[in-house]
């Protein structure tokens, strides 16, 4: 690649000439970020695809360990993003540089104007973009129309003055960094493929602008004659594109900014045999509490491109019901109601306030990961730990790590998180919420070991 570097070791600009060179808004530098210790290099799902991509595409699982070290400490400089390509400057431990590039293949345009089309069909879609957020359902949609939006096995392609010809610890070290910034902007992915930001904002206004513009031409030439068709309604894409001339729909309700009290059921006649009637007034003021939730959800921006929640079984609304600390009689019912002892009753509300059904389901479900998670379960333990720390010495069960000695435990939830656990008066008792890394989760379980002793 030729010198790319002066007398004092910088970085020397590219030739004007050179054709790589994006035009006007199709470039953007990201100063160099400050050193990432104690936290993981991507939270979204989006940078943890990202990452896996890396460890995919890598032949040589010590570059990418070295590469991540060479990023916690701040050893990447400011990185360029254009069109296919990444590039950034990454100094060795003896402060060597090393300019790096990570190449990534662009969509064509036939596939641009096939994932602008399916954007532009869901105003969730757009309203997502709008919020610097990518949604799963937007990654599949694409997927299904042909589209791959983030990187696979072997897409990450690398280059780096140091010579390898596969990913090096200098490209690893890019990688880690572009997932911190696609955490916090997933444009940088879309611009990656070939698009900046500025040119696909403009792209879907104009699309829009066009299908509104048609349908209110249909529905002008239309007037007056009803097909049989159009009894069964029309899409509703075409229905909001319309909405400026189509009849207005009824307001939505007004917000409701607390619940309503519940009413108090004693009023001198005895209740009848059975009937508790504190346990009624706190079902009640729960409902009440519930509806406005419930309302305040409906209201809120995105609520229909939100998919619906799952229904709670039996079991866990009585620990919801239970983490609203109602009297010792109505708690002594709902465990004996959801066939609990009051202390594993006690366990699940403390679960359930560090992480809802999630949180629940760790505390008392135990199960075997298939091997694919098992593996990958085993390698983020493998890599939680820098090579001059002392590792933990764990035992494994199922989905459950414990440490030598028998007082702390991290567990691997369903969803791939790993949650601390102490051991207290002879049970496992949960001890913080979940974590991405599991050395960020065993630090809340030594914590809670240190503050116990």
């Amino acid at each position: 690649m030729g010198n790319l570097y002066d007398d004092a070791g910088e970085a020397r600009p590219e030739p004007s000439g050179d054709a790589r060179l994006p035009g006007p808004h199709r470039e953007r530098t990201f100063a160099a970020m400050p050193p990432a210790h104690g936290r993981g290099f991507a939270q979204t799902w989006w940078g943890l695809a990202w990452l896996q991509a890396l460890a995919d595409s890598a032949l040589d699982g010590q570059q990418v360990k070295q590469g991540r070290r060479h990023a916690r400490a701040g050893a990447v400089g400011a990185v360029s993003v254009r069109p296919g390509r990444i590039t950034a400057v990454v100094k060795d431990r003896d402060g060597t540089p090393c300019r790096c590039d990570v190449l990534l293949q662009e969509l064509s345009e036939a596939d641009w104007d096939r994932f602008l089309d399916l954007v532009a069909d869901r105003a969730g879609h757009i309203a997502a973009l709008l919020d610097h957020d990518m949604p799963p359902h937007l990654v599949e949609d694409a997927a299904a129309a042909g589209i791959e939006l983030l990187p696979g096995i072997g897409d990450l392609e690398a280059e780096c003055d140091c010579g390898a010809w596969d990913h090096c610890s200098h490209t690893a070290a890019l990688c880690h960094q572009t997932a911190r910034l696609l955490d916090e902007d997933p444009f940088v992915l879309l611009l990656m493929r070939g698009r900046s930001e500025q040119e696909l904002l403009a792209d879907l206004q104009a699309r829009t602008a066009m299908r509104a513009r048609e349908v209110n031409e249909q529905l002008s030439a239309g007037a007056g004659a009803v097909e049989p068709a159009a009894a069964e309604g029309i899409p509703a894409a075409e229905a909001y594109a319309a909405r400026d001339i189509l009849p207005p729909l009824p307001a939505p309700p007004p917000a409701v900014d607390e619940p309503g009290t519940a009413p108090v059921l004693g009023g001198g006649t005895d209740p009848a045999p059975g009937v508790d009637v504190t346990a009624l007034e706190f079902l009640a003021g729960d409902t009440a509490a519930r509806a406005q939730r419930l309302l305040a959800d409906a209201l809120a921006p995105g609520h229909a491109d939100t998919p619906p929640q799952t229904a709670l079984t039996r079991a866990q609304d009585a620990v919801r019901l239970a983490a609203r600390e109602p009297d010792a009689r109505i708690v002594a019912r709902l465990a004996s109601g959801s066939g609990r002892t009051a202390r594993a009753l006690s366990l699940a509300v403390r679960a359930w306030e560090y992480g809802g059904v999630s949180a629940l389901a760790v505390l008392e479900e135990e199960w075997t990961p298939d091997p694919a998670a098992l593996a990958r379960a085993t390698a983020q333990l493998a890599d939680a730990w820098e090579a001059d720390e002392p590792q933990p010495q764990l035992r494994h069960d199922r989905n459950r790590w414990t440490m030598a000695g028998g007082g702390a435990q991290l567990r691997f939830g369903r969803d791939g998180r790993w949650w601390p656990y102490l051991k207290e008066r002879g049970q496992w008792a949960p001890a913080g919420p979940a974590a991405e890394d599991p050395a960020a989760a065993l630090a809340a379980v030594r914590g809670g070991e240190e503050e116990a002793g």
